[in-house]
């Protein structure tokens, strides 16, 4: 799909249907690739209600990005509890109501946890986490978008939070590269894998009406949306 300069500033709306605006979607990546920004957007578009990671709440992670040897394991746990509690609301809340935009999932958790805790620690983190599991719904399409690292350390750059400009592009490839194998083998739900590097779609209408396109007529199965952009 090519999309060109003059359908960026004039695209048409995409007409959603009401089945994908009733979908609980989850928008997920690593840091900095844009899925909190996307999923208010949906969440507008679809007037959906929004269910996001709270990191500013977490007291340990700017010092994590310091020293996150000291402190990965209270930063994990922090998030852990924080997910898990999040998710049980949700499920106490009426699951007929229009649907959600999230940008996180608790399956995800361990992908950081393996890649930052030493071994004694993720047995105990692992413990905690099986011990907290939860029967949480299950999104009707995840969304996974995707960049390469200097792509985020770019993006994270831009966005100015003071603490995120610590993290070390070695992080931020492991990180990628965890995304990219837990992905690889998903099949829980439907699936968009969206090549985030060069499309913008939150400053651009045009990139963003062609993911809704995509989005609304997914039902099954591992899609792909990588578009052409000048």
């Amino acid at each position: 799909m090519k999309l060109s300069e003059s359908q960026s500033n004039s695209a048409d709306s995409v007409e959603v249907s009401a089945a994908t605006a009733s979908k609980y979607l989850v928008i997920e990546g690593p840091i900095g690739v844009g899925k909190s920004s996307l999923c208010r957007k949906l969440a507008t578009t679809f007037d959906s209600p929004l269910l996001l990671e709270k990191p500013a709440e977490n007291p340990f992670l700017a010092r994590f990005y310091k020293s996150p040897k000291r402190y990965a394991l209270p930063t994990q746990l922090f998030f852990l509890f924080q997910r898990v509690r999040q998710l049980s609301n949700l499920k106490q809340e009426d699951m007929f109501s229009p649907g959600r935009v999230a940008d996180f999932m608790l399956d995800k958790d361990p992908i950081f946890a393996q890649m930052t805790l030493d071994d004694d620690e993720f047995r105990l983190y692992q413990q905690v986490f099986n011990n907290l599991a939860i029967d949480q719904p299950e999104p009707d399409l995840m969304v996974y978008l995707q960049a390469p690292v200097n792509v985020l350390q770019e993006r994270i750059r831009k966005r100015g939070i003071k603490y995120e400009q610590d993290i070390d592009a070695n992080y931020l490839q492991r990180l990628s590269d965890a995304y990219t194998t837990y992905f690889h083998r998903y099949s829980k739900t439907p699936l968009l894998i969206v090549n985030a590097a060069d499309i913008n779609p939150i400053e651009n209408e045009a990139h963003y009406q062609a993911l809704l396109q995509h989005i609304d007529r997914i039902d099954a199965g591992k899609h792909f949306f990588n578009p052409l952009v000048p």
